[in-house]
């Protein structure tokens, strides 16, 4: 490898890692809601504090964009919530959830809040710690707020799960273990939202296909204009997850080698860990894997309609409102930037990430684009919930013990009831509420649509380990950049691959006569099947 090639890499690793650090949230103190906005219960003496982390997206007192007003709507049903039970009080906290090392301490401390925002991902490392409650056992029976309103048809009567209007999304939360420990109040779907303006006067149409989509981008980009605006590791999660779909959906049949009977019903065809462990051992997600080149080679492909300098974590919503970018894939959330700003100037529409016709890939599934997006506010509740208990019993005897605990769940389970949720999810555009009975903000009717479709084949970057997240991040920056040719980048994730199913076999274990045993009962199905990795393309018997 040459000098130059070398100072090349080097110096695109440097800027890399220079830029994420500088872009990290800075380290930020627990902050309690101001004696203003807390309920009235907080200058009297109670038997329940129960302290409350739910992220700034609804804390009390937030200004969204620094537009909106000061958010109440968590306020008021923490008001209603302490009308019912006197003998209780919530604090709302902003404490930094997203440093990891913080809330480590605290839950090693048993000083976490009860109730915390945390993506489930992170939480499912740390599950065998008893740092996380399961709450297994109260989804599966009656919500007791909606039982009292002596109605069984009401969901919530029969069981907690049946209030979650998308299930996918809500049962695809179990962790390695089997158990749920994410309420999931609300969702968050990803669209790409576009000038009408611009789009009208160069003449253009909404793209169903990526053939069109180029089309579209490419005259935009003649015009002057940037044709699409987003992050680099957005770009990494979706791009990498609706591709992979894209090109991988039409051999499920042949390959879908688990099929969980609780999920099954949401998640038809996910690829979970141990799947692609032993895929891979059949040439899949190698170098051998016609599809696995192609699916980095069309992200490539994509790139050269991105800025020139694409950001790591944040950015390109400036490029976007500025009329610089005509399109931006980011995510529901946004909407509410666009709604309130009444200096925008243009008019503006979303629509999803377009089929991969054959045009573009002859090893297209041919399929429509699949969900992507997911629980957005993701609650969970901690050890401290069981304070009340003896911390030298068994974690399962303190979890059926605790009568702390058991009005921390309850208070999410008041939560769920529509005329609640809502005033929380629907206080301003942002998520979908995921709870029946409550219709999204009109603003948000696209990414209901979306979501109504089937959910995604895989997601690749939680596949396995932070390690696999790190090593598929960094390398795929450095191949948009071209500091790394295709073969190069293969090579990268293929090894990443095969060293994060070593890993999960040691700490989890795999099954690998069953999952032969299924692979050759799916046989006669692979027959006639195309693009598959070299290996088995020259085994007759696949």
């Amino acid at each position: 490898m040459s000098k130059s090639r070398i100072f090349k890499y080097a110096s695109l690793a440097v800027i890399l890692v220079w830029g994420f650090i500088k872009l990290l949230p800075e380290r930020e103190e627990p902050v309690a809601i101001s004696d203003q906005e807390a309920p009235a219960s907080a200058k009297r003496d109670v038997k329940h504090v129960i302290k409350f982390a739910p992220g700034n997206q609804y804390t009390p007192g937030v200004r969204l964009f620094g537009m909106s007003e000061p958010l109440e709507g968590l306020t008021k049903v923490i008001r209603k919530y302490e009308a019912r039970h006197p003998d209780t009080r919530i604090e709302v906290f902003n404490v930094p959830t997203v440093q990891r090392e913080y809330l480590v301490t605290q839950l090693s401390s048993g000083a976490a809040p009860d109730i915390v925002k945390v993506n489930v991902e992170d939480v499912w490392v740390d599950v065998h710690k008893n740092w996380y409650v399961p709450l297994d056992t109260f989804l599966d029976q009656p919500n007791p707020y909606v039982v009292e309103k002596a109605d069984p048809s009401l969901p919530g009567a029969r069981q907690w799960w049946d209030m979650f209007r998308y299930q996918a999304i809500t049962r695809g939360k179990a962790g390695p273990d089997g158990k749920y420990y994410c309420y999931t109040l609300d969702a968050v779907e990803t669209g790409i939202f576009y000038n009408k303006t611009l789009f009208g006067q160069l003449g253009l149409e909404v793209p169903e296909t990526m053939t069109e989509f180029f089309h579209v981008a490419e005259t935009i980009k003649k015009n002057g204009y940037i044709p699409l605006s987003m992050v680099l590791l957005s770009y990494a999660d979706w791009g990498v997850d609706l591709i992979f779909d894209q090109l991988y959906h039409d051999l499920l049949p042949g390959i879908d080698l688990v099929k969980d009977p609780t999920r099954e019903a949401y998640l038809q065809g996910y690829l979970d860990s141990e799947e692609i462990a032993f895929l891979h051992t059949k040439g899949f997600f190698t170098k051998d894997d016609p599809r696995f080149q192609e699916k980095w080679r069309l992200l490539k492909r994509l790139r050269q309609y991105m800025p020139q300098e694409i950001s790591v974590r944040s950015g390109g919503d400036r490029q976007f409102v500025n009329q610089q970018a005509a399109m931006i894939w980011i995510t529901s959330t946004f909407t509410y930037r666009l709604v309130a700003d009444q200096d925008l100037g243009f008019e503006w529409g979303v629509f999803y990430f377009p089929m991969i016709d054959e045009a573009v890939s002859k090893m297209t599934a041919n399929t429509p684009a699949c969900v992507i997006g997911g629980a957005a506010t993701q609650l969970e509740v901690t050890n401290s919930a069981v304070s009340d208990t003896d911390p030298n019993l068994p974690f399962e005897q303190r979890i059926q013990e605790s009568e702390r605990l058991k009005r921390v769940v309850g208070f999410l389970q008041f939560l769920s009831l529509p005329e609640n949720a809502a005033l929380v999810t629907n206080e301003h555009p942002r998520f979908i509420p995921n709870i029946v009975g409550v219709e999204p903000l009109p603003e948000l009717e696209p990414f209901q649509k979306i979501l109504e479709r089937r959910y995604t084949t895989t997601k690749w970057m939680n596949s396995f380990d932070l390690r696999f997240f790190d090593v598929l991040q960094r390398m795929f920056a450095l191949y948009l950049e071209d500091g790394a040719t295709l073969e190069e980048l293969v090579d990268w994730m293929e090894s990443n691959v095969s060293a994060s199913s070593e890993l999960f076999e040691n700490r989890k274990g795999i099954d690998w006569e069953a999952l032969e045993k299924k692979w050759q009962e799916l046989a006669p199905a692979r027959e006639g099947m195309t693009f598959l990795p070299k290996p088995l393309q020259e085994n007759p018997a696949l």
